[in-house]
């Protein structure tokens, strides 16, 4: 078994970073999760985040915005909107831009599923992941991602609702001889 995977970063632009790591670790829409040499396949959905990785005993970081990653053998690839190293990040350029479209949400009068304020939802996101990158993060925010809401969503009738169900009595009963679920 290898001692490093293969990171590769890749935007619309082409390739932005490729090296080989000890470890990664970055951030799916499941949560955050990391990957060493030998890890099982995996495709998951990247969000908008940090990413970590070991490169001879030292620990790098860089922000990385949506997309994909894909594990297999020992590369990990990730495939992403944006990418910046903290040398990169503009601080001043951030913080203004990160005031306007704070402002832009916080007077949102629109409907809550318009493509243009999902837009300032994830440009918002990306810049306050450049400045947790930097170690100086903005107070954090809550705003929903309408991306996977329907627009006509409504309530399943009563008769699929868990509460509506009338329990099977053989996945319930665990008191019957030789139920894995012996009385106490």
């Amino acid at each position: 078994m290898a001692d490093t995977i293969m990171l590769e970063i890749v935007t619309p632009t082409g390739v932005a970073l490729r090296k080989e790591v000890t470890d990664v670790t970055a951030p799916s829409v499941a949560g955050e999760f990391g990957v060493m040499p030998g890890h099982l396949p995996l495709l998951a959905a990247l969000r908008t985040g940090l990413v970590t990785y070991h490169e001879a005993g030292k620990e790098h970081r860089l922000a990385v915005a949506h997309g994909f990653v894909e594990v297999v053998g020992d590369k990990a690839l990730l495939l992403t909107e944006k990418y910046v190293n903290k040398d990169d990040v503009d601080v001043v350029r951030v913080r203004l831009r990160l005031k306007e479209v704070d402002a832009e949400l916080d007077h949102w009068q629109g409907d809550l599923t318009d493509p243009k304020r999902r837009t300032l939802i994830e440009e918002e996101q990306w810049l306050a992941t450049q400045l947790e990158l930097i170690g100086d993060p903005p107070l954090p925010l809550v705003r929903e991602d309408t991306r996977f809401l329907v627009d006509h969503a409504e309530a399943p009738p009563v008769e699929e609702m868990v509460e509506g169900q009338t329990p099977d009595e053989s996945l319930t009963d665990h008191k019957k001889p030789g139920s894995a679920f012996p009385e106490a």
